[in-house]
């Protein structure tokens, strides 16, 4: 299992983070990071519930992470287990995730497929997500896994869905000729995009689009990667 603490930066103030994987009693605090990421008008039904936290623990535990800071959890990832392949990149977030419950897990699947990462607004400017990346990077090393791999929202493509394509957007953002909320912070990250998924997930903003982004483990061959 796994346990890191590191300090983090708000503004001159230095505090210490703890990312662990989290644990049953940890729930009630994993469903209010949603809360807090995703408001009203989000439908609550939406958010996590307890059957999909107890499946994250029961099929992937080090999938299961978070954030902890003075004892109060403000941000998670949680990822499972796939066999991927360059050939095969068409699917939806509910299919991949068997909508949130992870019952789709290979647990001799070569690659660590991000379910969803969240962080309080609050605490946004302390770099937690890139944190809670680099947990699943060191996963994905300590079990000899191929990459980090999941879709990435395009919420700034809404303002020029009448100009160009997802494709035509996602590589101005790869570029820097275009910021995007989301894909300009996984490449800060450390993440290398692999291809626009269309239908990706339910997201009006994104035109129902994801990006799908990878890290690659550093330490193993890889076939090269033509997508993009």
């Amino acid at each position: 299992m796994y346990y890191k603490e590191q300090f983090v930066f708000k503004g001159n103030e230095v505090i210490k983070a703890v990312v662990r994987n989290y644990r049953k009693e940890d729930f009630e605090g994993m469903i209010d990071i949603q809360r807090e990421c995703f408001p009203p008008p989000f439908p609550e039904e939406l958010l996590w519930n307890e059957q999909q936290l107890s499946n994250h623990l029961e099929y992937y535990p080090e999938g299961a992470l978070c954030v902890e800071i003075d004892g109060e959890l403000v941000g998670s990832l949680t990822g499972l287990l796939v066999n991927f392949d360059y050939g095969d990149l068409e699917h939806t977030w509910e299919e991949v995730t068997d909508r949130g419950y992870i019952t789709t897990h290979e647990p001799d699947g070569n690659s660590f497929y991000i379910v969803d990462i969240g962080v309080k607004p609050a605490f946004h400017k302390m770099e937690l997500g890139k944190l809670l990346q680099q947990a699943a990077f060191e996963r994905v090393v300590e079990d000899r896994l191929e990459r980090v791999i999941g879709g990435g929202r395009m919420p700034g493509f809404a303002r020029y869905s009448d100009e160009m394509t997802a494709e035509q957007y996602a590589e101005k953002v790869v570029k820097g000729e275009l910021k995007d909320p989301v894909i300009t912070f996984l490449l800060r990250s450390g993440r290398t995009p692999v291809a626009v998924v269309a239908d990706y997930l339910e997201d009006e903003d994104s035109g129902n689009n994801a990006l799908l982004m990878e890290w690659k483990n550093p330490f193993i061959q890889h076939a090269k990667n033509q997508k993009f």
